[in-house]
């Protein structure tokens, strides 16, 4: 992937062994730009979304590699953002449910999946603290840097409880933020096994000092 100088409407990369194409609204600091203050409240509506983040391209990666475990399987994408992995994951045969708070993100990530000639997920707004699936619904579930705050890790862990299937796997890529060891903490309280699948550098979009460390995890009960 191409380091960025500056905003592109239309992010290139080549992984997976193809090359990806995704159309997305604006600049963060743009939207930001435009946001009113009802969307600066609890749930802080910030648009997070429309850029590609280091811990997408792990988790794209490691679908690819892992192409068999999901072929055919029930996959949920929890916050798919522009979509990057979610369209992965049904171009490589999964069942893929992708979902994100935002319908402005899942408008871009529809353009996407056309743009990329794939096969078009079932694309859901939805929040994680209202579960639209039902219980054990998911074989799979994946998310890419979704867990920010230290309050979004009782909801992420209650949805995740709720939609994985008996005997399912859950993938999560996180930038080696600190509110991950709480998250651990937390699964571990619940009854649940972890461990780390991947540590690498990984270039962000848009130049750094220095490249950002990624974590993939396992999670099973």
């Amino acid at each position: 992937m191409a380091v960025l100088t500056e905003y592109t409407p239309c992010i290139e990369l080549d992984l997976c062994g193809r090359r990806w194409h995704l159309e997305r609204a604006a600049s963060l600091e743009a939207l930001w730009e435009t946001m009113g203050d009802d969307e600066f409240g609890e749930d802080e509506r910030l648009p997070y979304w429309t850029e590609l983040w280091p811990s997408s391209i792990v988790l794209a990666r490691w679908l690819f590699a892992n192409r068999a475990s999901i072929a055919g399987k029930r996959c949920l994408d929890m916050g798919c953002g522009l979509g990057l992995t979610a369209l992965v994951g049904s171009w490589l045969g999964a069942r893929v449910v992708a979902m994100d708070y935002e319908p402005l993100a899942l408008r871009f990530a529809s353009r996407n999946a056309a743009h990329n000639n794939v096969p078009e997920p079932l694309w859901a707004v939805m929040d994680w603290r209202c579960p639209a699936v039902r219980a054990g619904a998911c074989e799979v579930v994946w998310g890419g840097d979704i867990m920010y705050e230290r309050r979004f890790v009782e909801p992420v862990l209650t949805f995740l409880e709720h939609a994985l299937a008996p005997g399912g796997v859950a993938w999560v890529a996180e930038p080696d933020r600190a509110v991950y060891a709480h998250f651990r903490t937390q699964l571990e309280s619940r009854g649940w096994q972890s461990a780390r699948l991947v540590s690498e550098q990984t270039e962000a979009l848009y130049e750094q000092p220095v490249p950002v460390t990624v974590n993939l995890w396992e999670l099973r009960r």
